[in-house]
């Protein structure tokens, strides 16, 4: 069975964005970039692919990504409806229809989740936001922090959602010389 990885980069308190949805404070460059575009080349915006010389480079772990409004607007505004063509593309929301032929509107989170899970395929990458991580904390099987030795104060919270402790096991962690850490952690079932 596919799992659904929460891949995403945080700041040491817990951020995954600032209070407006920014981003852009995060470093990417040096050691820490190759490694991830090593292991994760399709978790990068199709637009940047060619640029980092990843264009041809085949799917590692997910073959689909889905993500919340929030997520998907901030590309939508600039005009991309299609941010990662070279996955199966879904954005939850109750509002949103669909400007892309390549993206698929869901309401339903956890629906979705279990009907892709239940499909062939690779991993389904989760990218955020922290509404979406917290709706899909009981289907979440791994998560895959990319944590920045950054505080920002506040913003969006890799969880943002109800009190609900969920236990995850440290299944590895690689650090990096400007003291970002990718750890992985695999759900703890009991």
């Amino acid at each position: 069975m596919r799992k659904l990885t929460y891949c995403v980069a945080a700041t040491l308190d817990g951020y995954i964005a600032g209070p407006d949805g920014q981003y852009d404070f995060f470093p990417f460059g040096g050691e820490e970039a190759a490694a991830i575009l090593a292991d994760f080349p399709e978790t990068m915006p199709t637009p940047a692919r060619e640029p980092l010389g990843i264009a041809d480079r085949a799917a590692r772990r997910f073959d689909t990504v889905v993500m919340g409004r929030a997520t998907y607007d901030p590309g939508l505004k600039a005009g991309l409806t299609s941010p990662y063509a070279h996955l199966r593309q879904y954005v939850v929301s109750r509002t949103l229809v669909s400007p892309d032929p390549a993206v698929t509107v869901v309401d339903d989170p956890v629906a979705l989740v279990r009907e892709l899970k239940a499909q062939d395929g690779m991993d389904i990458w989760l990218c955020g936001g922290g509404k979406l991580a917290a709706a899909l904390r009981d289907e979440i099987d791994e998560l895959i922090i990319k944590r920045n030795p950054i505080v920002i104060g506040s913003g969006i919270p890799l969880f943002d959602g109800p009190f609900a402790p969920t236990d995850f096991a440290v299944a590895g962690t690689r650090t990096f010389d400007s003291g970002l850490t990718i750890t992985t952690f695999s759900k703890v079932v009991r």
